[in-house]
């Protein structure tokens, strides 16, 4: 749906983004990630024509981006932009109304998606009146109501307490059932985790990573298990299948995180294990995107 080929961004003397390029499939959800000052606030400028990029181009669906896609692109900025001394009603008619909608058809949406964040008793009061949260679900009604094909979400569970952040993820889930494809910045790794199909990582201007979240992590993937067991300590000796990493007890037994040697197997571990102790938990360690996030951001910045 979005292929961004070779963006380049510039600052004065900061150059925000060094001949960026990545694909977006459409119906997807894609995660955009990077520590602060990446690049990545620089890139969703761009995707939604606020600012224009020195160069490189967007295209949208095979087209050049322009004008005329800004109707099919929602966005919810990290820095909420509500008016403050706005009723929320009024104002979620009005913005529906900049992206095409007549009001009529503006009002029955509203009304569908107050009902259905049960904040109908919020629709004559102010912006100001309400809590950061409350503000989010607002915005939020806002940045979808006109039913874009692309929504990008910058850091949307800010301000959210866990049982509203439940809400919203479920409705951002919803609606990439119905189609919708969307992009999701967020310094939230449990998110991308729970949430996005593809990522790409962006540090310091350059994309250092991209690819389907499952691929990725596999391809982290070093052999490290987690093997929990009952009764006297274990002994791993010189004929072991796996080298131990750690060890320490963990309730009424032990904990062990071992390494597999080159060539031996997972079966082979258990299969050592078995005759020594009663084995109650054992699972591969496959690293999390969190640790994915730092360690490769910390490669690039040791280069």
């Amino acid at each position: 749906m979005i292929s961004i080929r070779n963006i380049v961004k510039q600052y004065a003397g900061h150059k925000a983004l060094s001949g960026v390029s990545m694909e977006i499939e459409k119906g997807k959800v894609f995660g955009l990630l990077g520590p602060n000052g990446a690049g990545k606030t620089s890139l969703i400028r761009i995707l939604n024509m606020i600012t224009a990029p020195d160069g490189g181009e967007v295209l949208f669906n095979g087209e050049h981006l322009g004008r005329k896609h800004i109707e099919q692109i929602g966005y919810m900025p990290e820095e909420r932009g509500l008016y403050k001394k706005m009723e929320i009603g009024e104002q979620v008619l009005y913005l529906a109304q900049l992206k095409g909608l007549s009001r009529h058809e503006a009002m029955r949406r509203s009304k569908m998606w107050f009902e259905k964040l049960q904040i109908q008793a919020w629709w004559n009061k102010k912006i100001e009146d309400l809590s950061k949260g409350m503000q989010q679900k607002a915005q939020f009604v806002a940045t979808v109501l006109h039913e874009p094909e692309l929504l990008i979400l910058d850091e949307p569970f800010s301000g959210f307490d866990p049982v509203n952040a439940d809400i919203i993820k479920n409705e951002i889930l919803e609606l990439n059932r119905n189609g919708t494809t969307i992009i999701f910045s967020t310094h939230r790794m449990e998110s991308v985790e729970e949430l996005c199909d593809t990522i790409a990582l962006l540090n310091r201007s350059h994309k250092i990573l991209d690819g389907k979240v499952t691929e990725i992590k596999n391809s982290y993937r070093n052999g490290t298990y987690l093997l929990q067991y009952a009764g006297d300590k274990a002994v791993a000796g010189p004929d072991a299948p796996f080298s131990v990493l750690d060890e320490k007890l963990a309730g009424t037994g032990h904990s062990m995180k071992l390494r597999m040697n080159p060539g031996r197997t997972s079966n082979e571990a258990l299969h050592y294990m078995l005759p020594q102790a009663t084995i109650t938990h054992f699972e591969e360690v496959v690293p999390t995107m969190n640790e994915i996030f730092i360690r490769t951001v910390n490669e690039q910045v040791n280069k």
